[in-house]
């Protein structure tokens, strides 16, 4: 999984605090805790195809410099002495240094040892069925395992927000969106950063909105507007990429098709990926706001109820600071001031029949 991005910055906002806040949370976990989660942190390249890309990458460098952001623009030569595989024929690459990856599997168990360390009790298999406001404003929770009471509640089930919104009458304006990835066979180490490419960035600069899809994915219903990008290789060998972001509800079942148009993207960028079988692949839903922006903070109409969702496709990367801020909001009842960008009063709404 990516972890990190640009950097502080020079007046940290609310995408910073929470790419290089959790990114600082992985690092103190593995380095600081002794838990090994794979933590690296290499940089990640990011491949320029046209020529039109280049000055899109080149303002965006100077724009990121300037307010104190960590990036870089790379020719492809500069390139090849970082990342030998990477292809000589492209027009450069963006370097940001302040990228990483961890490996989500282990990462998530260390974080549940390190939260049962501390006295969290942790229910897996609960398939919440009801959730009710009591006299008192504490929460019952009624799931298929049995019942649960809370003096304060968080939502946070990310793709699932919609319907879990349904059962307290409100809209939670979070759209289920696939992505899905495929990796290789293990092989002899052959990429040593993180890949990506802007050719989606630089298509979803010029996107307009459109009020019938999220903004940055893939595909408006059946048609492809745009190419993404992500991968690198893993410890224990295996190349692994993806980019799809599919709105097709809570289908998991990769597209095969996807998948071939995401390999020769890739092929592009590191040519070695060409020559290697596809060993298995998977998908996953990812919670996409209607605006973009993530959801963080207290639900409005409600009292003791609190939600963090809409990270998009890098809940991994975001999660870890996103819940670290929602947490002391609970416990101290103020927010940081970085969460306005993310109040949910400013898209969560009563059903009408509701209330």
């Amino acid at each position: 999984g990516g972890l990190g991005g640009l950097g502080w910055g020079n007046n940290p906002d609310l995408q910073a605090h929470l790419t290089a806040g959790s990114f600082e949370i992985f690092k103190t976990l593995q380095l600081d805790m002794g838990y090994d989660i794979e933590f690296h942190a290499p940089g990640s390249l990011q491949a320029i195809h046209t020529a039109e890309q280049a000055d899109f990458t080149r303002s965006r460098v100077l724009r990121l410099r300037s307010e104190g952001y960590h990036a870089e623009f790379l020719t492809a030569r500069e390139t090849r002495a970082m990342e030998p595989e990477a292809s000589d024929s492209l027009a450069g690459f963006m370097f940001l240094p302040r990228r990483g990856r961890a490996n989500p599997t282990k990462a998530t168990e260390a974080f549940r040892k390190a939260a049962a360390a501390l006295g969290a009790d942790i229910k897996t298999g609960h398939d919440v069925q009801a959730l009710t406001q009591q006299q008192d404003g504490s929460w019952q929770v009624r799931s298929s395992q049995g019942e649960f009471r809370a003096a304060t509640l968080a939502l946070a089930v990310g793709a699932w927000s919609g319907p879990v919104g349904d059962m307290l009458g409100i809209d939670i304006p979070v759209t289920p969106i696939k992505g899905q990835m495929w990796a290789t066979e293990p092989v002899p180490p052959s990429i040593f950063h993180l890949i990506g490419s802007m050719e989606s960035p630089f298509d979803w600069s010029s996107e307009a909105e459109n009020e019938n899809y999220p903004p940055e994915i893939t595909h408006h219903g059946d048609t492809r507007v745009t190419r993404h990008l992500y991968g690198g290789q893993t410890r224990n060998g295996e190349i692994i990429f993806g980019g799809d972001r599919q709105m097709v509800g809570y289908d998991y079942t990769p597209d095969p098709g996807g998948i071939e148009v995401n390999r020769g993207q890739a092929s592009e960028v590191i040519p070695l990926v060409s020559r290697l079988p596809i060993s298995r692949t998977w998908a996953g839903i990812m919670p996409f706001s209607n605006d973009g922006k993530p959801i963080i903070g207290k639900v409005p109409g409600f009292e003791n109820l609190f939600i963090a969702t809409g990270l998009a496709s890098s809940g991994f990367g975001r999660g870890p600071m996103t819940g670290k801020l929602i947490a002391e909001y609970i416990h101290t009842g103020h927010p940081a001031p970085v969460l306005a960008e993310s109040d949910p009063a400013r898209c969560i709404t009563f059903k009408k029949t509701a209330r």
